[in-house]
């Protein structure tokens, strides 16, 4: 059984089965994000034959807006990785990566990214939280990394994930 999403760009696309497992390892990332007193963001990097090699969750409540999970796993597979194995890894994630962690994926040479809610999706509902808007626009991957395949929304994890962002800038 697969769920249809679309990306901003409004192409088609397909989250399976195997991505949602993965899709919800990041959102009890993205949990353990909010329970330490960061925005709930949370991603996982699984290899070519699917085994996790690293992931991470969001890491600013000290001030360093650039300890985002997606760049944390760019930088580990730089390091980690030959450039092969990184072109066949796949970077699930909750939300849709900004353009600073969108432009690390490319530059590093990551292959494919799986979210599960988009950056357009986030923008309006911290736009009805009354949240204000961050200091970086948010582009689809797309326009920042165009040769990347790109996978979401999946739509039966977008209630879970606009919950963890209630609760971080709503408290509920």
């Amino acid at each position: 059984m697969c769920c249809a999403g679309y990306s901003n760009e409004g192409t088609r696309t397909v989250v399976n089965d195997a991505d949602l497992e993965r899709l919800h390892r990041c959102i009890e990332l993205a949990e353990e994000a909010l329970l330490a007193g960061d925005e709930p963001f949370g991603s996982v990097l699984v290899d070519a034959d699917d085994r996790v090699l690293a992931e991470d969750r969001n890491r600013i409540a000290d001030g360093d807006h650039t300890r985002h999970p997606e760049f944390a796993l760019a930088r580990w597979a730089a390091e980690n990785m030959t450039p092969d194995s990184r072109a066949g890894a796949t970077v699930y994630t909750s939300g849709e990566h900004c353009p600073m962690c969108a432009a690390a994926h490319g530059w590093v040479g990551l292959g494919r990214i799986v979210y599960a809610a988009s950056s357009q999706q986030l923008s309006g509902w911290l736009e009805e939280m009354g949240v204000p808007p961050a200091p970086v626009r948010p582009l689809p991957i797309e326009v920042v990394a165009p040769d990347i395949i790109v996978e979401g929304p999946a739509p039966e994890l977008e209630d879970a994930i606009r919950r963890l962002h209630r609760r971080c800038h709503l408290g509920e």
